[in-house]
Order: C-alpha cells, then sequence, then structure tokens
C-alpha cells in the first residue's frame, strides 16, 4: 500500500495541438505525392510540381508554428543543447528534464534535418530543367549552367536524403515501439499522451487553431505570390 501511494499519478495530457498533427500528416501526404508523381513523370509532372508548394507552405508554416506555436512544438521545446543530448544518449537527465514528453533530442534533431532537406529539395526544385517538358518557376533568375547543376542535385543527393531521412524516421518508430513500447505513432493521431498528472499540456483552443489557420493561408498565399512572380505574372 506504501509503494501505491509513492506511484506517479498519469493521465492524458494534450502534448501535440491540431495543427501540429494536421501538419505532419499533410506533410506525408504531400511529400509521398511528390516521389509518386515525379517517378512516373509525363503529365504527373504538373502534381509533382504542385505537391512541392504544398510541401513549401507546410514548411514555411511549420517554421513559423514552431516560433509561436503549441507549448511542445516550439523549437524551445525540442531543440536541445549538446549537453542534454549527450545526457538524454546517456540516460542520466537531470532533475526535471523530461525527454519523453514531445520530441526527445534526437527526434528534435530529425525535424530540424528535415525541415532544412526539404527546403534545399525545393529550393533546388524551383530553378530546375529536365529539358523535357517542365522547368521551375525560378529559372529565368538563374544561369542554365547553376540550374543544370542544382537539377542534377534535386535528382539524386536531394531525392537520396529524403528517403534517408524517411528511413530514419519511420526506423526510429519501429525500434520506441517495439524496444521501449513506446508509440510514437498514436500521440501524433490523439494529440495525448500518458504524462505525469504535473507536466503542462499545450494549448489546443478554437483560437490556436484559428491562428494556425491564419498563418497557414499566409503561407500559401506566399508560396503562390512566389511561383507567379518567378513566371512572369507579377
Amino acid at each position: 500500500m506504501t509503494e501505491g501511494l509513492h506511484e506517479e499519478v498519469r493521465e492524458d495530457v494534450r502534448v501535440w495541438d491540431l495543427p501540429t498533427r494536421l501538419f505532419h500528416w499533410a506533410l506525408v501526404l504531400c511529400v509521398l505525392g511528390s516521389v509518386v508523381s515525379a517517378k512516373i513523370g509525363g503529365n504527373a509532372m504538373v502534381w509533382h510540381m504542385r505537391c512541392g508548394y504544398a510541401v513549401l507552405a507546410l514548411v514555411g508554416f511549420r517554421i513559423l508554428w514552431g516560433l509561436v506555436g503549441g507549448r511542445w512544438s516550439r523549437f524551445t521545446h525540442f531543440v536541445y543543447s549538446p549537453g542534454a543530448i549527450w545526457r538524454y544518449l546517456r540516460r542520466k537527465p537531470r532533475a526535471g528534464e523530461r525527454f519523453d514528453v514531445g520530441h526527445n533530442p534526437l527526434g528534435g534533431l530529425s525535424v530540424l534535418a528535415m525541415l532544412a532537406w526539404l527546403l534545399l529539395q525545393i529550393g533546388s526544385g524551383l530553378i530546375a530543367d529536365d529539358e523535357i517538358a517542365t522547368t521551375g518557376p525560378l529559372i529565368r533568375f538563374v544561369s542554365g549552367d547553376f540550374s543544370l547543376a542544382w537539377t542534377g542535385y534535386h535528382k539524386t543527393w536531394g531525392q537520396w536524403g529524403i528517403f534517408a531521412l524517411v528511413g530514419l524516421h519511420v526506423a526510429a518508430i519501429l525500434y520506441y515501439r517495439f524496444g521501449h513500447d513506446h508509440d510514437l505513432i498514436g500521440p501524433m493521431l490523439s494529440g495525448d499522451k500518458r504524462l505525469g498528472a504535473e507536466v503542462q499540456a499545450t494549448r489546443d483552443t478554437l483560437a490556436t487553431r484559428l491562428f494556425a489557420l491564419t498563418l497557414l493561408v499566409a503561407c500559401v498565399g506566399a508560396v503562390y505570390l512566389l511561383v507567379v512572380i518567378g513566371e512572369g505574372g507579377g
């Protein structure tokens, strides 16, 4: 009985707000659509471009949301110092450090790597030329040699890097699920994690969701203007 009194009280805590969850799954679909349409080629390249624009808008939104979004979605809560990363790897956290709430230190690094790599891949796509029928909307702003060099990157290192990062992401999900009985997918669907009652939940209200929608619309508008201006329509 005495031991039971000292057990940590655990309850469902909202960790991932709805905007973060929708971003995550929308990004999965758009990246998948971009890869599949590129492999099909031909008329499907129109959808490859559209998926790329969607990914750019989503990444832009995630960067903004990482600054002003829900508590556990902010960069300040998953970009760790080298010391914290080392303590996590050694499984010796300091008193009060919780690596099990949002992204752990390695998960945070993977998020940053994915966002940065996607930006580079999209940037190269914006100036790419497949020398058949598809060119990026910003190609007129760069030289032919520069465009061809980044087109080569886009088709090789760029896509291989995405495959590698996605593979590592899936491997991490399986590792934590079967190696540590820690479900990463469930909370990204429901938003909640079973944690100690003292963990502060993220705000996930109608107001925050509308604010997120406003940011997303602004990002979509910015990408649209970028494409229009690049194509000479501005």
